[in-house]
């Protein structure tokens, strides 16, 4: 992992999170937990309502706390209820934190490779639907990122868990002078609560 984002999660206080949130993250704490005591895959998709915003930057920096705490056969995916684009200032967002990112595909649905170590294959980040073939189709839990996908969804097929932890969408800012603040400030409660989650699935 670069050093730049492994100084960043070192800033990153899980003291910040409150105990009504800690119980709705209980969940996923417990199926990744139950998943590493019988040497299971761990699966987990993020899902949202366009896959553009919160599901993404849930899925990556999920991925990245696996790798930070050294929790193997941890596979993150993302995709909504209707496929759009990765909204490009979450790109930019993870980019100013340390990650590289690079364009590997132009479309009216832009394809990225997100890469927080030098030596490890990137992360596919686009925008696709929570059942694309892209995504696991069994075995795999279920993390509603956003309170429409999870009204809008009441079944997930293949979902061994279904598991919703809503965040609020940084877009009510889009294109204000708070949309930079307001779009890092979600990324960082999402690693923030990423982190206390894979922290805890250690214990």
């Amino acid at each position: 992992m670069n050093t730049k984002i492994k100084d960043y999660i070192s800033t990153l206080t899980i003291e910040t999170i409150t105990d009504q949130r800690k119980t709705v993250l209980q969940p996923l704490i417990d199926f990744i937990k139950d998943k590493k005591a019988t040497k299971q895959p761990i699966n987990i998709n993020f899902i949202c309502t366009h896959n553009s915003r919160r599901s993404h930057l849930s899925q990556i920096w999920a991925q990245v706390m696996a790798d930070y705490f050294k929790i193997n056969q941890v596979a993150c995916y993302s995709g909504g209820t209707e496929a759009t684009a990765l909204f490009p200032k979450v790109a930019d967002t993870l980019a100013k934190t340390g990650f590289d990112i690079k364009i590997i595909a132009e479309s009216n649905n832009p394809v990225y490779s997100i890469k927080f170590d030098d030596n490890s294959l990137p992360i596919i980040g686009f925008s696709k639907t929570y059942d694309d073939t892209f995504n696991p189709t069994s075995n795999f839990a279920a993390i509603m990122t956003c309170s429409q996908a999870d009204g809008g969804c009441p079944f997930i097929a293949g979902a061994e868990k279904r598991i919703p932890i809503t965040f609020e969408d940084p877009k009510a800012y889009d294109n204000t002078e708070l949309q930079d603040e307001k779009y890092l400030e979600r990324s960082t409660q999402i690693a923030t609560e990423m982190k206390y989650i894979f922290n805890k699935a250690i214990a």
